[in-house]
């Protein structure tokens, strides 16, 4: 696990020397503390460099980057785990390839130089690299399926960028920061910029299942892979889910166990100490309990929890522990959203609104005190159908078929003064929502459950100036066209097909990759490899979602390695009490910072806007808290990334001080 940089130029003026490339490769370190590599070479059509930050895990002796071939014609930085290297190496050694290490970041220059960029299609794991062919003077750059692991590019004339974290590129003098208005849009939409888009105009995030090429001043893209099989050109893979589909119920939990357990068993192949997060929630234990099967010690369990009741898991995450038998580990933190903020906000980058990022960051800094890898439940809510609101579409779907007298009695517009609870996640407010809506499209009804500030509150809340900048497609469009691209069976698996190419890449992966890599702990996600994909997006809706139960075929297949009150009870969401702080201890801090007039001039929100969303959380009448975070997050992002002379390389105590 490591992070890369790199530059490729054609013009001796875009040239970035070794000392620039050392600057890139410094600013993070955090992503590799435990070595760094750099290269620098001259062409004959420009220049390459390549910058390698290394967090050792297999092969440590011999895993320095970039690593290249027996000739040195082809070289790799790497950062991930490629899992089934071991297979791939015996069969690259048959092939008559030769080996100088034993670390998984070999195979790729071998597989490279027998099938080109065709080589995507072998590996089983979480990735980003960046392959130098000398011979043929190109870059093959490459994202993992679901999109683990980052990759953000700037493509100039004459010159390609690239980095495993955009602060990386913005170390080279003259690279400009200017925020695209459509970007900034979609953040508060969704509370993350989705790729390909980045919050900065001429800056891209390689989509997940992509790879490029850069080849005679030029950059091509392609897709390889998606967990939406209608969009894969591998007909054989098609063929493999129409199997899939005719399973029994038996069958398809046969198929689970066997399928899902491998996916555990190659992601214990470390030469470091390994653990796993463990909530208390199915995912998490039934990912432990699997573990545990494979070890012939107990496994190292963390989870941490708060002193606010409401977002304490820790009495499940000790059941599910004493259930297993594992070594656990526990913390109670008390995350002061003041004195993190500013390093959250730089660590992750890019405008990130989901407040979670907070005790995912505290998890992964108690994990790595004590092992350097941890096995997540990462993928399995939106794979096995874990979310409510899976439930709440459903319930729409069969809405929609009633009798038009019904329809009109639950879609009448006199439910939106119906009274409930100011908590987002009561029931009371949940079911105002859902009668609020029904009389929406149901793609809408979707979007407008899962977003942050919908299209009216937008308008509320934009300065006529910026509203004016926005170009006619909104974020739902963007939306709408991941719909076109799910396979029309039902509206549930469709959603969760999206949530697939969206949600999940955007917010949840990110969120786990940079709170990871900031405390250089690497996180591997068994649900996230391609076979367990492929079997639980084949199987019918209802093997996934049955009733008020989600994740049906997870309970049934390892009901014996969860407790019983685990598998009852509902599923809490992994938060910090942010509403409470804002109507306490960070209630100044909301005036000074989001009432500021230096957050006013900068011209996006209209002033009445921004202090109504302040009066109405703090007064009680509405919680806004995720809608305060998220500009909250923005003026502090701004402060670091824009109104800075330069960027930070890492954030001190004297950059916070000067925000």
């Amino acid at each position: 696990m490591c992070g890369i940089c790199g530059a490729i130029w054609t013009s001796n003026g875009q040239a970035v020397s070794r000392e620039q490339l050392s600057q890139m490769t410094a600013a993070i370190t955090h992503r590799g503390p435990d070595a760094d590599g750099l290269h620098q070479e001259q062409t004959a059509t420009g220049g390459i460099a390549l910058g390698h930050r290394r967090l050792s895990i297999i092969d440590i002796a011999c895993g320095q980057q970039p690593m290249w071939n027996e000739d040195e014609s082809v070289g790799v930085i790497f950062n991930g785990e490629i899992y089934n290297y071991r297979e791939l190496r015996e069969t690259l050694l048959s092939q008559g390839h030769r080996f100088h290490s034993d670390s998984d970041t070999e195979v790729l220059v071998h597989l490279y130089e027998e099938h080109g960029t065709a080589m995507v299609h072998h590996l089983r794991g979480m990735f980003v690299f960046a392959i130098w062919d000398r011979p043929r003077s190109r870059v093959m750059l490459a994202r993992d399926r679901f999109g683990q692991k980052p990759l953000v590019y700037r493509q100039e004339a004459g010159r390609l960028l690239f980095a495993s974290e955009m602060k990386a590129i913005l170390q080279l003098p003259g690279v400009p920061r200017e925020v695209d208005p459509e970007s900034l849009n979609h953040y508060l939409t969704w509370q993350y910029v989705p790729a390909p888009r980045s919050i900065l105009k001429g800056f891209n995030k390689l989509l997940p299942g992509h790879l490029a090429v850069w080849s005679n001043d030029d950059l091509s893209v392609e897709q390889y892979w998606s967990p939406l099989s209608m969009r894969d050109p591998a007909p054989e893979r098609q063929v493999l889910r129409d199997s899939y589909r005719k399973f029994t119920p038996e069958q398809a939990q046969q198929k689970l166990k066997e399928t899902l357990s491998e996916a555990v068993r190659l992601r214990l192949r470390s030469d470091v100490p390994l653990g796993a997060f463990l909530s208390g929630g199915i995912d998490s234990t039934l990912i432990t309990g699997l573990m545990q099967r494979e070890l012939d010690r107990p496994v190292e369990t963390f989870s941490i929890g708060f002193d606010v009741p409401d977002f304490d898991e820790r009495s499940y995450a000790r059941m599910a522990a004493k259930h297993l038998g594992t070594n656990h580990h526990e913390k109670v933190v008390s995350p002061s959203a003041v004195d993190s903020l500013p390093s959250l906000v730089w660590q992750y980058e890019e405008p990130f609104a989901d407040n979670s990022a907070i005790p995912t960051m505290a998890l992964c800094q108690f994990t790595r005190e004590a092992v350097t890898v941890a096995l997540t439940g990462d993928g399995g809510d939106e794979l096995f159908m874990g979310y409510d609101r899976y439930r709440a579409v459903q319930l729409g779907e069969r809405l929609d078929a009633l009798p038009l007298p019904l329809r009109m009695l639950i879609k009448n517009p006199l439910w939106r003064k119906m009274p409930a609870s100011i908590r987002q996640k009561s029931f009371t407010r949940r079911l105002k929502r859902f009668l609020t809506t029904a009389a929406l499209d149901p793609r809408r009804r979707y979007m407008t459950w899962i977003c942050y500030f919908d299209p009216q509150r937008r308008n509320a809340l934009y300065s006529g100036d910026f509203a004016s900048s926005l170009p006619g497609a909104t974020p739902e469009d963007w939306m709408d066209q991941l719909y076109d691209l799910t396979e029309p069976i039902d509206l549930v698996s469709q959603t969760a097909g999206v949530d697939q190419i969206s949600y999940l890449p955007n917010d949840i992966l990110t969120k786990v990759d940079i709170a990871s890599m900031s405390v250089g702990l690497e996180c591997r996600s068994p649900f996230l490899d391609q076979h367990v994909a492929d079997l639980a997006c084949a199987l019918p809706v209802d093997f996934k979602l049955q009733g008020r139960t989600g994740k049906r075929i997870l309970r049934e297949t390892f009901g014996d390695l969860i407790p019983e009150p685990i598998l009852q009870r509902a599923k809490m969401g992994f938060g910090v009490p942010v509403d409470h702080w804002f109507r306490e201890e960070l209630k100044p801090l909301l005036y000074d910072i989001l009432l500021s007039q230096r957050a006013i001039d900068r011209g996006y929100f209209n002033e009445q806007g921004i202090r109504n969303l302040v009066e109405q959380h703090v007064s009680g009448q509405f919680d806004h808290s995720t809608r305060l975070w998220s500009l909250l997050v923005l003026e502090v992002w701004h402060r670091i990334f824009i109104d800075a002379t330069t960027v930070p390389g890492r954030m001190t105590e004297t950059d916070v001080r000067r925000l």
